[in-house]
Parts: C-alpha cells; sequence; structure tokens
C-alpha cells in the first residue's frame, strides 16, 4: 500500500500580530513552543492540539496528516 506524503511546509500566523512566516514542520515529533519572529512571543498550542502547527499553521503536523498517535 502506497502512502501519501505528508506536507512538510505549513505558514504560522502570529495571533498576537498577525506576522506569517513558512515553516519546515517537523516529521516525527510535535513542536511544542514557537517563538514569533516580529513581536516575540512564545506560541503554545491551544488545549486540544498537539503542537503549534496544529493550532496555528496553514496545515497540520505531519503526525496527525499520516493519522497516527500524534504525541502520545
Amino acid at each position: 500500500m502506497i502512502h501519501n506524503l505528508p506536507i512538510l511546509e505549513s505558514v504560522l500566523t502570529c495571533p498576537h500580530c498577525g506576522y506569517a512566516k513558512p515553516e519546515i514542520m517537523p516529521t516525527h515529533a510535535c513542536q511544542f513552543y514557537y517563538e514569533c519572529s516580529s513581536c516575540k512571543v512564545l506560541l503554545r498550542p491551544h488545549p486540544g492540539d498537539c503542537c503549534v502547527f496544529c493550532s496555528f499553521g496553514t496545515v497540520k503536523c505531519p503526525p496527525v496528516q499520516m493519522q497516527s498517535d500524534c504525541c502520545g
């Protein structure tokens, strides 16, 4: 069975200042913290989300894309 490869780039948008930046996501781990390059606010995932990409990105993290147990 051939699996679709996950999308690895997501644009993170800071909810505090609106700055958006494309980032490459880790493939086998979730990223719990991200510092905005513009306003330096430390972003953390929303409750129920596994990582900052799932909360603030244009694309969910690779483990969620692959429907695996993301972080746990």
